[in-house]
């Protein structure tokens, strides 16, 4: 009985067909502004090479900037660094993680970051690594805390041996 009980609240609960629900919002990527956050090359501002990244958000936003894989690099701080200038209603800080035998850790540059009108402005978040942890690949983010713009450039991935 109570088998029979559980699969009737299952049909019912999952068995409601879509075309029946009531449509709430439906999103237009027609033109790539409603998705919020748009991603172009500046060569009008850049701190090195022929341009910089320029983020415009609508709302707070996490950017994948790239992944390392393969670094050979243990019982060390690996720094994450990049330029950053922005022009927000908020902040804006780096966020690395690594994935290191399975699992995955991250640093946050939480004390390191920019808010409002920033000219150019150097920020960071390290990781260190134990004796014996090596990382498999490291993923290295912006997090974008508001609304406005933020450029990065001079994206940088290095280490320091522990002594």
């Amino acid at each position: 009985m109570k088998k029979n009980v559980f699969i009737l609240a299952v049909i019912f609960v999952f068995g409601v067909s879509v075309g029946n629900a009531d449509k709430i919002k439906k999103l237009s990527l027609d033109d790539a502004s409603t998705a919020g956050t748009t991603i172009i090359n500046d060569k009008s501002v850049k701190v090195e090479g022929k341009a910089s990244l320029r983020i415009q958000t609508l709302w707070p936003t996490v950017i994948c900037l790239g992944e390392a894989e393969g670094l050979n690099i243990e019982e060390a701080r690996l720094i994450y660094s990049a330029s950053v200038k922005s022009d927000l209603s908020g902040s804006a800080y780096l966020e690395m993680w690594v994935h290191v035998d399975g699992g995955q850790y991250f640093s946050r540059g939480l004390n390191d970051t920019v808010e409002g009108a920033v000219d150019w402005k150097t920020i960071r978040t390290a990781f260190l690594f134990q004796k014996g942890q090596k990382p498999d690949k490291v993923t290295l983010n912006i997090v974008i805390n508001g609304r406005g713009t933020v450029w990065v450039d001079d994206v940088r991935l290095s280490g320091e041996r522990q002594k």
